[in-house]
């Protein structure tokens, strides 16, 4: 990729991963290149445990990526060095990581370390999720301050072009039992904060499709980070949609700051705890649609009543 000129795109890919987010990417690569890009490269890195997987869904995906004609690196980012990753990163004119958080809360910065040792001309980071400048440090998901020094590491550079995709929460992942917002077995919404608080969802099919777009469009985005929202809803209007949606009423609580700060002083490590208490707070989880990529660029994608009317409707998800 020849970085002095503004229309020349990723032409040698690396994506980290291949799991909820990594495939969809993958595939929308693929797409993308046998549409528009004619002669890039797109490989994956995959734990060695994985490829050589006798699992009957590992070796579903395992096939599937391969017959989208991606080429396969075994490594692993958690065993690897920062110096052995760089070594592998020189490779290709762009990474992009889609490992999620479970790496490790240390991974982000590793894989950032490697890519700027790396001198790669590209670097799209995980920080698929919140705003997390806006929403700042000491927040209660200590993962967001360690996502802040990532983003202050790449922008101390020239070398390595950074793109940060922010897409808000998986649009799945709110109607999570764990999570505890939607309870469809007793009908209940709990609201984090108030009825008024917002958060944009996104699906991870769509991240995919419009991460894809992001990486070839022309002229090259660089240095800059890109909005997402297949929608932006209060908890209020999440229960209004259930009940639209599944035809039946939903009861309205709240979940306020105070008490999920407090819930999670006595769980101080509790994962979901901390991401329940710093969603509450409403801070940097929530944009309009109206200035994302997907809207700028009339990409459609899919809203909550339509993703409950998928997955819910049919009676799967109660």
């Amino acid at each position: 990729m020849n970085q002095t000129d503004l229309n020349a795109t990723s032409q040698n890919i690396l994506v980290l991963g291949a799991g909820e987010l990594g495939l969809p990417v993958l595939r929308n690569l693929a797409r993308h290149r046998a549409k528009d890009v004619d002669g890039a490269k797109i490989s994956v890195l995959l734990r060695p445990s994985t490829v050589e997987s006798s699992a009957p869904g590992k070796r579903r995906d395992i096939a599937e990526i391969r017959g989208l004609g991606i080429e396969i690196v075994a490594g692993d980012i958690v065993k690897s060095s920062i110096d052995e990753l760089a070594a592998l990163f020189t490779r290709y004119d762009t990474v992009i990581g889609c490992t999620g958080i479970t790496a490790g809360v240390d991974t982000p910065m590793k894989l950032a370390r490697a890519a700027l040792q790396a001198r790669i001309p590209r670097y799209f980071p995980w920080q698929f999720g919140v705003d997390f400048d806006v929403i700042g440090r000491g927040s209660p998901q200590d993962i967001f301050d360690a996502q802040l020094d990532v983003r202050e590491l790449l922008r101390s550079q020239h070398e390595t072009e950074w793109v940060i995709i922010s897409t808000g929460m998986f649009m799945s992942y709110l109607f999570e039992p764990e999570f505890g917002v939607v309870d469809l077995q007793n009908d209940a919404v709990h609201a984090l904060g108030s009825l008024d608080t917002a958060v944009t969802l996104t699906t991870p099919d769509d991240i995919g499709a419009l991460t894809a777009a992001i990486v070839f469009a022309q002229p090259r985005i660089r240095n800059e980070i890109v909005y997402l929202a297949g929608d932006t809803v209060t908890y209020g209007e999440v229960a209004d949609k259930l009940q639209a949606g599944l035809g039946r009423q939903f009861s309205r609580s709240v979940w306020s700051e105070q008490y999920l700060l407090d819930e999670l002083a006595r769980d101080p490590n509790n994962m979901m705890r901390k991401y329940r208490a710093a969603f509450a707070q409403g801070r940097g989880v929530a944009w309009d649609k109206s200035g994302t990529f997907n809207q700028r660029h009339a990409i459609p994608v899919t809203d909550v009543a339509s993703w409950i009317n998928a997955n819910l409707v049919s009676g799967r998800g109660e």
